[in-house]
């Protein structure tokens, strides 16, 4: 598969995007894509069962260190996706790619600039982009 240069995926996504080109389309296509990228995920726990999820209170020990709390910090995952269940995780990923990308084009941002702005913020503020 050939490397996709910057703005590629967006340009082809708007020259594709004809039925729901409304922007209020656009927006409930997306968050249905989010909805099945989480329903995928629940069914590879529930039906297949190939990752199981085994979640509690995460520890924040006092005398530990920024640093060290990523060592701790539990994803509450196990287990690892089967093919057939990664496959239907990264479709719905790619979903909603597809529709993050059309509201960009639809409000004429560049997703690529973004994500590379977003990159540079995270690598500058680390842990406490999130916060």
């Amino acid at each position: 598969m050939a490397e996709l240069s910057e703005g590629t995926f967006q340009r082809t996504v708007d020259e594709y995007l004809i039925r729901h080109r409304s922007v209020l389309d656009v927006e409930s296509k997306l968050t249905e894509a989010v909805a099945r990228v989480n329903r995928a995920i629940a069914k590879a726990v529930t039906t297949c069962g190939c990752v199981s999820i085994h979640a509690g209170r995460q520890k924040f020990p006092a005398d530990q260190s920024l640093a060290g709390l990523r060592e701790l910090m539990q994803s509450h995952l196990e287990g690892t996706l089967c093919a057939r269940c990664r496959e239907a995780v990264e479709t719905e990923i790619g979903m909603t790619l597809f529709y993050l990308a059309a509201i960009c084009s639809l409000f004429g941002l560049d997703l690529a600039a973004i994500e590379q702005k977003e990159h540079a913020r995270v690598a500058t503020l680390g842990v406490f982009h999130l916060t």
